[in-house]
């Protein structure tokens, strides 16, 4: 049995590194494009809050399994291409940038305009403002919204195998099927419980350092 783990484990850790920069690479451009269509949600441009409120209706009405397919085997057929990883990284990075921009919407409405306005009085510039007192309380009211999104992720990266990709589940799934196996998926469960706990350890402590703003 021992030997049996060791043979297939570079199979599932392969699987896992995969896992990991498709959850990476969402996080990183989900969230900075989910601040931006927030305050696009925020601004008094009406027909950009339109298309922004019509956009986040798509991507949170729609499964992203639904999308994922869209956009690997349905946009070929009207000439727009792309290779497997980028259409999952697409599909990541838009479907999850819409749940982080409803997030952080909520969180700067839960704002008290009176310390923007109060910063204003002191005669701090926006990006003062922002920095000293949007930013540290945003963070801290969205930060467990955020963390449950993230946790989402890592379990989500998995429905790249429709397209595929040789994720840690699609490496598990390829193992059992021809060793006939239930180990490889324990394994896979432990892998992704892994993962998720040590994510949950890191948004714990980063919880932890933002208390301070109460």
């Amino acid at each position: 049995m021992i030997n049996y783990i060791i043979s297939i484990l570079p199979s599932l850790f392969s699987g896992a590194w995969l896992t990991l920069e498709i959850f990476f690479w969402t996080t990183v451009l989900a969230i900075p494009l989910g601040i931006v269509v927030a305050l696009g949600l925020l601004s008094k441009i009406k027909p950009l809050e339109v298309i922004l409120r019509f956009y986040i209706w798509i991507m949170r009405g729609t499964p992203l399994l639904l999308q994922l397919i869209f956009i690997f085997y349905g946009l070929p057929t009207i000439g727009i291409v792309f290779p497997r990883y980028e259409s999952a990284l697409i599909a990541f990075v838009i479907n999850y940038a819409a749940y982080f921009a409803e997030i952080f919407r909520g969180g700067l409405q839960a704002i008290p305009k009176g310390q923007v306005e109060a910063g204003q009085v002191l005669g701090l510039s926006s990006w003062q403002r922002f920095h000293r007192i949007i930013q540290p309380q945003l963070f801290k009211i969205v930060l467990p919204s955020i963390g449950n999104e993230l946790i989402n992720l890592v379990k989500d990266s998995s429905l790249v195998y429709v397209i595929g990709l040789w994720d840690l589940l699609r490496a598990g799934n390829v193992a059992t099927a021809r060793d006939v196996s239930l180990v490889p998926l324990v394994l896979v469960g432990i892998l992704y419980l892994v993962l998720t706990g040590l994510l949950t350890y890191i948004l714990g402590v980063v919880e932890k350092k933002y208390n301070v703003w109460k």
